[in-house]
C-alpha cells in the first residue's frame, strides 16, 4: 500500500518559518516529480512547489523567494522549508507523488499524503 504522510506543520507567527516533511512508503517515487499544494477552506487546491528527478524546482510566484523544495531520494522523503511565513500561506499542504505540469499549470498526481495545517497568525 502506498502512502504519503506529512508532519511539520503548526501555528506560527508572520516571519517565521517551518518545515514540511512527507515520508512516502510502498514505493519510490525516486524518478518522478513531487510536488507541494496547498489549499483553502472554500478555495481549489493550489500549486506550491515542485521538484523533479534530477532535482529540478518550480514554484508558485507567490512563494517564489520564500520557500526550498529538497528530497531525499535514500529516505524516499519530500521537504517544503517555508521562510518569511505570511497569513497567507495560512492552508492545509499536501504532499503529492507524480505531479505534472500540463502547459503552465500543475497538476497532482494520483498518491495524495493526508495534509498538514499550517496556520501563520499575524
Amino acid at each position: 500500500q502506498v502512502q504519503l504522510v506529512e508532519s511539520g506543520g503548526g501555528l506560527v507567527r508572520a516571519g517565521g518559518s517551518l518545515r514540511l516533511s512527507c515520508v512516502a512508503s510502498g514505493r519510490t517515487f525516486s524518478s518522478y516529480t513531487m510536488a507541494w499544494f496547498r489549499q483553502v477552506p472554500g478555495k481549489e487546491r493550489e500549486f506550491v512547489a515542485a521538484i523533479n528527478w534530477s532535482g529540478g524546482s518550480e514554484y508558485a510566484d507567490s512563494v517564489k523567494g520564500r520557500f526550498s523544495i529538497s528530497r531525499d531520494k535514500v529516505k524516499n522523503m519530500l521537504y517544503l522549508q517555508m521562510n518569511s511565513l505570511k497569513p497567507e500561506d495560512t492552508a492545509v499542504y499536501y504532499c503529492n507523488g507524480e505531479a505534472r505540469r500540463y502547459g503552465s499549470k500543475w497538476s497532482g498526481g494520483y498518491y495524495w499524503g493526508q495534509g498538514t495545517q499550517v496556520t501563520v497568525s499575524s
